[in-house]
């Protein structure tokens, strides 16, 4: 090979620049600024966000940005600023949206486009931006603030952290441009997973965050940011500059709130009730703790789990039952079944979270399939589950389907923990199962979130709410929950008459009423915010199986001028300003999260077919006693029979995603997009045996079978894929007791990546073997459902 050596002048360092940073004269991203400006009036905030995006290249772009917004936020105006032009966005049904931007590209004229794609994931497209022209896009939304403890949080995300892609690729073009294909398990995959910036890139977009609170007659007492550093200007609160897209913004504000009825002249009420002080009655509870110990989990966010986890423990009394699970590609229990929560097993339980560490990759349903199993209904005792994760997950929407009625049958509490949590799952985990969502951004917030975590692990303050007095009108009143110690009461809804209403409920098994007297305002902020939360329960339906409320979402969304998963805004420009569509498109990379363990090296491979190589096999539900099948049809799980993807059983591995095992496509025991192999990303320790012994290879079957698939649809003989599969048949072998084929075969692969391996041998080696193993099965078990085209496709 000829090595050509370049003169010191023709290739001197960029300042600042780290590796993996490119740039050229005219620069190479799209996205120039982010500008935050949030106006704070009680417990609403109204806020204004601009995204400035730049052509730096010499031809016609569209740019496309996948970026967060606050889950509970109602985007209910749009427009696009081009050339001393503004066009004002229109709200559509999404597949008419999409329609209405590609023809005005196609006519060469500008357009903008804002789509939802999770309650807290949205995308902007720009398209047909004229060679160094600046437009701007700017988005108005209202927000609530969550309440608890003496102090409201208003908190702004930056950034969409990397997530777990688990399930079968699909057939067909991609439904988006991001770095992970659409698979069975997360058909919009490619819409959720934007390329991330290696470590060391200079610092690509300026950010600007300002934020002014109005007590609104409240005693203010504190302002405390607790990620950013920021400057104070009165009761203003602005970013240093110079902070980067790489956490969420939070400001915390100190005052009392108090009981109210607020209503405006257009029908929407907005309640708020103080609970009544905790009683001391205690009911025996059932307890199942899930700790998430996936790679995305590493560093000090795993320090923090395990301690809260620890916590958690704490609370249980003798009378009590618990059961700790650690899941990641596999499930591990410390205990067989539920056990008291003496003082040995509870030492037992933390002994063994502090072994715990980070690895594989976040199969979240199969857990969640083992807790409902372990928490059968029991006269007398509460049902309490208590899930610790980031939440990073792609396949929000499966899970829903599939656990969501188990999970409204107990109470379900979450802490979720990173500096970027995915806080709209992990709140829809919670308010299935009336429970809390706790989230911790740091280490240094962690014992506070404990605190209030340990009061509200127990029964709640006040259950079985209704409302008396409003004539409202029906099903537009959002969930009632149970209050809990030191959290108000929230509830939004619509009224034809009345001015008064009373709250009614147990407390400590007795009889408990509040009545709130109404008082008008002036507030536009109070319908939409009714409108986005009356949505999200009516998508949380539709995610669980109500799929003929499509209809009524498109319906509510575009009647209350509020964004939703169903509709788009779309700003068209009446101007032709070029010969036609764009010329080059790019999707702007976003920050690696602060506080990840990111990779410090390029990857062996990049872009899709990088992805596709590295894709682990989906995981094949083991067969189990028809009184375990039967105890989860019981409790509500829809469509997970053998073989179909959705977790492994406790101690085995649970298959791999499409993205990497970090929680997102990080790179891992599968590979990775963005990172090399490295002792932080090595393939999952294979398990302890599980509490159920395996049956041979049909316990395993399934799991090669789709290994065999995937090995077959495999694009070229990779190395790094063979050892990674090397290591997973491995585990599988542990799982059967030392499987003596599966073993030699496992050795054979990992040692793939040795100087002068033949992958192509080794390849059909193992094609022969499994081939064998699974009595010639060309393809995996039964035939797959198929999946009904994603409303996010359509045009």
């Amino acid at each position: 090979m000829k090595i050509t050596t370049l003169a010191p002048e023709r290739c001197r360092p960029v300042p600042d620049a780290g590796f993996g940073a490119l740039r050229t004269e005219r620069g190479n991203l799209p996205l120039e600024s982010v500008d935050v400006t949030a106006g704070i009036s009680g417990l609403v905030a109204g806020v204004e966000v601009a995204q400035g995006f730049r052509n730096p290249f010499d031809v016609t772009l569209e740019a496309t940005y996948v970026f967060p917004l606050p889950d509970r936020a109602a985007v209910t105006a749009f427009r696009m600023e081009a050339d001393d032009r503004v066009i004002e966005g229109e709200l559509k049904e999404r597949g008419q949206a999409r329609a209405d931007y590609d023809q005005a590209l196609r006519e060469g004229r500008r357009a903008a486009i804002a789509e939802e794609e999770r309650p807290d994931v949205f995308t902007i497209r720009v398209g047909n931006i004229l060679p160094g022209e600046r437009v701007t896009v700017r988005l108005s939304l209202s927000q609530p603030l969550p309440y608890e403890d003496g102090a409201a949080t208003f908190r702004f995300p930056l950034v969409v952290a990397p997530r777990y892609v688990p399930g079968v690729p699909l057939d067909g073009p991609p439904a988006g441009a991001g770095t992970v294909p659409d698979t069975d398990a997360v058909p919009d995959a490619s819409r959720v997973t934007p390329p991330v910036l290696l470590p060391g890139f200079p610092d690509p977009v300026r950010l600007s965050l300002a934020a002014t609170v109005d007590p609104a007659g409240l005693d203010l007492r504190e302002l405390a940011s607790s990620l950013h550093v920021v400057e104070e200007e009165g009761h203003t609160v602005r970013l240093r500059p110079g902070e980067r897209l790489d956490r969420d913004f939070i400001l915390r504000l100190s005052f009392e709130t108090s009981t109210s009825l607020q209503l405006d002249d257009e029908g929407t009420f907005a309640l708020t009730v103080v609970p009544p002080e905790a009683q001391a009655t205690r009911t025996p509870r059932d307890l199942v703790l899930l700790l998430d110990r996936s790679g995305s989990m590493s560093g000090w966010k795993m320090v923090a789990a395990r301690r809260a986890a620890a916590r958690i423990v704490d609370t249980l009394a003798a009378e009590d039952r618990f059961a700790v699970l650690a899941f990641d590609s596999v499930v591990e229990q410390a205990f067989d079944g539920l056990v008291a929560g003496s003082d040995r097993n509870r030492y037992r339980a933390v002994e063994h979270l502090a072994r715990v560490d980070a690895r594989g990759g976040t199969e979240l349903l199969e857990p969640l399939r083992e807790a409902v199993a372990l928490l059968a209904p029991t006269e007398g005792r509460d049902r309490v589950l208590v899930l610790v994760t980031d939440g990073q997950v792609g396949n929000e929407d499966q899970i829903l389907e599939r656990a969501g009625g188990a999970l409204s049958a107990m109470r379900v509490h979450v802490v979720g923990i990173d500096r970027a949590v995915n806080a709209g799952f992990l709140g829809r985990l919670a308010g299935l199962g009336a429970g809390r969502c706790e989230l911790v951004e740091s280490e240094d917030r962690l014992d506070a979130a404990m605190e209030q975590i340990h009061r509200r692990i127990g029964a709640p303050v006040v259950t079985d709410l209704s409302l008396k007095g409003l004539d409202v009108e029906p099903g537009t009143v959002t969930h009632l929950g149970s209050m809990f110690p030191g959290v108000p009461l929230r509830v939004y809804g619509r009224r034809r008459s009345g001015d008064s209403v009373t709250v009614r409920g147990l407390a400590a098994g007795a009889p408990w009423e509040r009545q709130v007297v109404g008082t008008v305002v002036d507030n536009p902020a109070l319908r939409a915010v009714w409108a986005r939360a009356h949505l999200r329960e009516l998508e949380d339906r539709y995610a669980m199986g109500e799929h003929e409320l499509e209809s009524e979402i498109v319906r509510v969304s575009l009647e209350y001028g509020v964004l939703c998963r169903f509709t788009a805004y779309v700003a068209v420009d009446t101007r032709q300003v070029a010969e036609g569509g764009p010329e080059h498109r790019v999707i702007q990379p976003v920050e690696p999260p602060s506080g990840w363990e990111m990779p410090t090296a390029p990857p062996p491979m990049s872009g899709f077919v990088a992805q596709a190589a590295v894709m682990a096999a989906p995981p094949a539900f083991r067969a189990r006693p028809a009184s375990f099948e039967a105890a989860l049809e019981d409790e509500g799980f829809r469509g997970a029979p053998s073989g179909r993807p959705g977790g492994g059983p406790a101690g085995r591995p649970a298959g791999g995603p499409a993205g990497g095992p970090m929680g997102g496509p990080m790179g891992g025991s599968a590979g990775g997009s963005v990172g090399p192999r490295g002792p932080a990303f090595a393939p999952p320790v294979p398990p302890r045996p599980a509490r159920r012994a395996p049956q041979g290879l049909e316990a395993v079957r399934g799991q090669l079978t789709a290994e065999l698939d995937r090995l077959r649809a495999l694009p070229v003989a990779d190395v790094f894929y063979l050892a990674d599969l090397g290591s997973r048949l491995a585990a599988l072998s542990a799982y059967l007791g030392d499987h003596a084929e599966l073993s030699a075969l496992a050795r054979e692969l990992e040692a793939a990546e040795r100087p002068g391996a033949d992958p192509r041998a080794l390849r059909a080696h193992a094609i022969e073997v499994l081939t064998a193993l699974t009595g010639g099965a060309p393809h995996g078990g039964s035939a797959p459902e198929q999946p009904r085209r994603p409303f996010w496709k359509r045009a």
